[in-house]
């Protein structure tokens, strides 16, 4: 099937952890930002809104172009802007405690949702990785079949700046996402997350019990190399207008995270799916 580049607004937040999910970046709980709820929003405002730096319930996305190194095109935010909404999830590949595979899986459980219910082409899913060093073109594709993910589709994207600087920036600066680079000498355990998402994942964070360790996952068996990530454990779903309806916080982990029923449900809304 020919890929369609089609990208449109993004969204995600919440915190996501790194060797241990540590709660050290500054920019996680610093923002204090409110949205003013007055843009076309379809869903009702979330039950338990929270301040933060990220754009949320009610926002516009920013504006993003990054390249999809394995349909080798560009995803932009103009791409999906008055065309289809859109999931959107930052992780990267050597995440040593399973909340990434989580992450994913909730925008696989939209794929699968989407190709049964027939609003494949309706929707967009985006996987951005802020490590670009290590998560190359090849090892994205050998992740995406390692966790189910139909890379034949015209609805996934892997998003993939060319350098880590690059990806620093679009990560803490375009997204507004919490990020630190930490050194395998200086993690530690972290503390207990708090109400944004912020803290320590021990790597059984799934809430419903399907964490995708059954998808042929040998993720915790990568190298995990000299140096992980603290960053934001975050899912957003963007409407076609480019308006954030979800910033799903803490979205594999505590009684807030998101669940299957509940992902489907907004997202379908959203797309207008009876």
């Amino acid at each position: 099937m020919e890929r369609r580049t089609y990208l449109r607004s993004l969204g995600v937040a919440g915190v996501a952890g790194v060797a241990g999910c540590l709660d050290t970046v500054e920019q996680a709980v610093s923002g204090d930002r409110t949205a003013d709820h007055d843009g076309p929003a379809i869903l009702p405002p979330p039950d338990h809104p929270t301040g933060s730096s990220y754009p949320t319930y009610g926002e516009e996305f920013p504006s993003f172009s990054i390249p999809d190194p394995i349909a080798e095109t560009t995803v932009s935010l103009e791409d999906f802007v008055g065309e289809k909404p859109f999931l959107m999830t930052y992780f990267f590949t050597t995440c040593p405690d399973g909340a990434c595979p989580a992450l994913l899986l909730r925008l696989r459980w939209i794929q699968e949702d989407a190709a049964a219910n027939g609003y494949e082409d309706d929707i967009g899913l985006l996987a951005f990785t802020f490590d670009p060093e290590r998560d190359t073109p090849d090892v994205l594709s050998e992740y995406a079949t390692q966790r189910s993910i139909d890379y034949e589709a015209d609805n996934w994207h892997f998003l993939r700046p060319e350098t880590s600087d690059e990806a620093e920036a679009t990560m803490t600066e375009t997204f507004e996402m919490a990020l630190k680079r930490i050194e395998d000498d200086d993690t530690e355990d972290g503390a207990d997350a708090d109400d944004d998402g912020h803290g320590d994942h021990d790597g059984n964070g799934d809430e419903d019990g399907d964490h995708d360790h059954d998808d042929n996952d040998d993720h915790d068996d990568h190298d995990h190399g000299e140096y992980t990530f603290s960053h934001n454990n975050v899912v957003t779903l963007v409407n076609e207008d480019g308006i954030v309806e979800r910033g799903y916080p803490q979205a594999v982990q505590s009684d807030r995270a998101v669940d299957n029923e509940t992902i489907v449900e907004d997202v379908r809304t959203v797309v207008g799916v009876e």
